[in-house]
Parts: structure tokens; C-alpha cells; sequence
């Protein structure tokens, strides 16, 4: 989808949350102590304590996180004659994208997940989302927002599975990009402001990547 905030975004129910394969089948939707949901594609346990402990192995046990930027001014795309390298003249977070980018920050040192590698888009909404979080960031081209231009679309898409594939065991890495970038990547529905798509390496750098579920903090 564009890469687009008007306000709030209203969260649907877990069972109804889109998959990004059109083959999969949601088994369990799991919600956290109604601070974090992920739905995830093949089974795990029902109840609320196997589903927190589900969904933290997951992270603990090595993933990446394909972040979408929090929540920015309303609008989509960005102003007309933007530049790159000048943040002002760019759609940027807006109060609440700057509170909900620190409470996913919270969130994971809550649970003592430490993240080791922290990349963004060099779009200034993706950095300012990957320091606000995680007190870091690293702007990397392949996570650019294609929105305006997909002619390197491909390309962004097979650096990125490389990267992926190419990461040690372990490893719990977030890459902070745009809506329709990971649309791209992943396919299937777009995500709502501040969610992460999690997957891992696919069987080859060239073979698409593995979507485990879906993760917010609200």
C-alpha cells in the first residue's frame, strides 16, 4: 500500500489480520497481555502464557523484523520538491509516531531482547523511528522508499534477501523501512505504521524470505 498515515490507525481484530502468503493458514493469533500482537503462520499453542512464551522464542531464537516507520503528518509520499538530505522538507513522525516509536523501544528492552543490528531507510521518518526505538541507526540504501520510484524496486528487494540470508544464527536484527518497500519485499497486504513483518532467510540469498507473523506494539 502507499506509504500514507491519516491519524490512528484502527487495529483489526487478530483473526482477521491478512497473511502475506495466500497459501498459509492462521492458526493461532497471539496477543500478549494486549500490549503486542502476532499472527503467526503455522501452530503453536493456545492460551495466553503459550503464546507469550511462543512469540518471545521466536525472537530470542534469531529473526528480522521488516519495521514499518511510525506514525507520521498526514499525507502520502512526501511534499512536493523534497530532498533527501533535508529532514524538513520530508513528511515526518508526527507526536504520537515519536511516542509509539519509544514504547516499541520499551517494549523489547522490557523483555530483554537485545537487537543486535539496527539498519533504516535514509528517509528521515525511518531514522528518526530506528533512533527513537533503539538508540541507533544505519541508513541503508536498499531500504529506500520505492513509492515514488520503482525502478530499483528488484534490486532493493534481492539486496535485502542477500543481507537477510547472509546474517549469522541468533541474530535479532530491525530493519526500519516504508509500507510499500516491504509490501514489495514480502507481498501481500500493506502494514499499519510502527508493524513489523517478521521473517527469516529463505533456502538460498535468492529464494524469498520465510514470514513467521506479524508483530505490534501498540
Amino acid at each position: 500500500g502507499a506509504d500514507a498515515s491519516h491519524g490512528d490507525v484502527k487495529r483489526p481484530t487478530i483473526r482477521h489480520l491478512p497473511c502475506f502468503q495466500p497459501s498459509c493458514r492462521l492458526r493461532v493469533a497471539l496477543i500478549c497481555r494486549g500490549l503486542i500482537a502476532l499472527c503467526v503462520i503455522g501452530g503453536v499453542h493456545a492460551g495466553a502464557a503459550a503464546d507469550d512464551t511462543a512469540l518471545l522464542r521466536e525472537l530470542r531464537s534469531g529473526a528480522v523484523l521488516l519495521m514499518r516507520h511510525t506514525q507520521t503528518t498526514a499525507g502520502v509520499g512526501d511534499p512536493p520538491a523534497w530532498r533527501l538530505e533535508r529532514c524538513e522538507s520530508q513528511r515526518n513522525l508526527d507526536a504520537s509516531g515519536v511516542a509509539h516509536a519509544k514504547r516499541i523501544g520499551q517494549w523489547f528492552a522490557s523483555h530483554q531482547l537485545r537487537v543486535t543490528v539496527v539498519r533504516n531507510s535514509p528517509w528521515c521518518r525511518a531514522r528518526d523511528t530506528a533512533m527513537l526505538a533503539f538508540g541507533r541507526h544505519d541508513d541503508w540504501a536498499p531500504l529506500s522508499n520505492i513509492f515514488e520510484d520503482r525502478s530499483g524496486a528488484d534490486a532493493q528487494a534481492t539486496a535485502v534477501r542477500q543481507y537477510v540470508h547472509s546474517l549469522p544464527p541468533g541474530e535479532l536484527v530491525v530493519l526500519v523501512s516504508h509500507g510499500v518497500t516491504i509490501s514489495h519485499l514480502v507481498g501481500g497486504a500493506g502494514l499499519a505504521t510502527g508493524e513489523s513483518v517478521v521473517v527469516r532467510a529463505g533456502a538460498s540469498p535468492a529464494a524469498p524470505l520465510q514470514v513467521i507473523g506479524r508483530l505490534v506494539v501498540p
